[in-house]
């Protein structure tokens, strides 16, 4: 094979100067493409590759095809008036004889995990400053320790808090740990998006999350929430002081972030069920808007913005959020294009007995960016049983990804990498 290889790219270089070659290789899962060498790299990186070619046998030729014609469709815009054919080259081994174990293969992530593991103390002193430690022992590095603030309320109207603790971005990060709907945050927050560009270190989602840094934060007239904060912007895996100046700004490369709601009924819970508060009633309406200044290892700098939706009445509880982000990289990147990306979810759970809550969302994800086709449309379903007198909780969800709108399959391929098509999950967990 490789010898061939070898061979049909000196033989078409060697006749014909204005051709440009691509290489593709797949393996076993001929949906992913294991290897792409694009038009116009040259003799050289063409044949380094081949001599890296091994033979696997198994290979689907039709997925293979398929997504070798989608990979070539791309480059149309660039080579459009040349003649373009492929050629497939195989191994020589078996395609049909597909491993019987194949589809056990792309099941994973079975198992039993624990996900939190939360140890911590909070309380009250001096009828004013409150105070929160929490160690989670399921997580490592500097996550572990996942909140230490203390909170100085000087008045209803205006208090500061300063640690590690929940940036002041979504409702649903926001909400209490272990009141949230269902056990997954939606995939929209956490997913990372996808960049057109080979940066291993530039990985954001849309989601904040925690962080370490100050905010202050208040009620205005029993109604009017706020909060504005200045923090790292390095996530809940770091605990130290790592930002710099930003050298196109020249201003402190942190995240920059504030929140305002407006609860016409009083104070939101942060809860999304709960079988101890069946007779609430309570709206909320709330915007956020943040810039991380020279984030993802000083290589971009990160607005978001966001919409917020919540309600609580009797047995129902209902929310909605839409959430954008536009990713623009720093000058020492040397890329002037900016992208951006759009994502939201709506979700709803009632409680059909005292302690049963069905539950319900849709998530979208424009993970690909504005500027391409196509995005997730993701539906989950689940129930949450609060055991009685206990403290115990059981949840229980199903989710499935699914992909619409793309322009090729390889476009289609790409926007759900690393996410599992068909997901579930049961939770059970208990506090003390």
């Amino acid at each position: 094979l490789r010898e061939a290889a070898g061979k049909l790219i000196d033989d078409v270089a060697d006749q014909s100067a204005d051709s440009n070659i691509a290489l593709e290789e797949f393996n076993t899962n001929a949906q992913i493409l294991q290897r792409f060498i694009p038009a116009g790299s040259g003799r050289y990186s063409l044949l380094t590759a081949v001599d890296r070619l091994n033979a696997g046998g198994r290979t689907q030729i039709d997925a293979a095809l398929s997504l070798a014609k989608s990979t070539v469709e791309r480059q149309l815009s660039a080579y459009h008036n040349q003649k373009i054919c492929v050629i497939v080259m195989s191994d020589g081994l078996p395609t049909c004889d597909v491993d019987k174990a194949y589809n056990q293969d792309n099941v994973a992530n079975s198992g039993f995990s624990i996900p939190y593991a939360v140890l911590g103390f909070t309380g009250k002193a001096f009828g004013k400053v409150s105070f929160n430690l929490s160690m989670n022992a399921a997580a490592s590095g500097g996550a572990l320790l996942q909140q230490a603030w203390f909170d100085v309320q000087l008045k209803q109207q205006f208090a500061i808090r300063v640690g590690k603790f929940k940036t002041p971005f979504s409702h649903a990060y926001l909400t209490t740990l272990g009141e949230t709907l269902l056990p997954s945050l939606p995939v929209s927050l956490t997913a990372p998006v996808i960049l057109p560009h080979s940066l291993n270190a530039v990985t954001p989602n849309i989601g904040t999350g925690f962080d370490l840094g100050v905010e202050i934060h208040g009620l205005v007239a029993d109604k009017f929430g706020y909060e504005i904060g200045l923090f790292n912007g390095t996530g809940a895996s770091v605990n130290t002081a790592t930002k710099t100046l930003s050298d196109d700004w020249h201003i402190p490369s942190l995240l920059y972030a504030g929140r305002f709601t407006y609860m016409p009924k009083g104070v939101m819970p942060a809860t999304q069920g709960n079988p101890n508060r069946l007779h609430e009633d309570k709206i909320m309406f709330g915007v956020s808007a943040s810039m991380n200044v020279e984030s993802e290892n000083e290589s971009t700098n990160d607005f978001r913005a966001g919409l917020e939706f919540a309600m609580l009445k009797n047995k129902l509880y209902l929310s909605a959020e839409m959430y954008y982000m536009n990713i623009g990289f720093t000058n020492r990147q040397k890329i002037s294009d900016s992208y951006n990306y759009l994502g939201g979810y709506v979700q709803g759970g009632y409680f059909v007995a005292p302690r049963l809550q069905a539950a319900l969302r849709y998530d979208f994800f424009n993970r690909n960016g504005t500027d391409t086709n196509g995005f997730l449309n993701m539906p989950a379903v689940g129930v949450n049983y609060f055991f009685k007198n206990c403290n115990l909780k059981l949840q229980a969800m199903y989710q499935y990804i699914g992909r619409t709108g793309h322009d090729t399959q390889l476009d289609r391929d790409n926007d759900d990498l690393g996410i599992a098509v068909h997901s579930a999950s049961i939770l059970l967990q208990y506090t003390f």
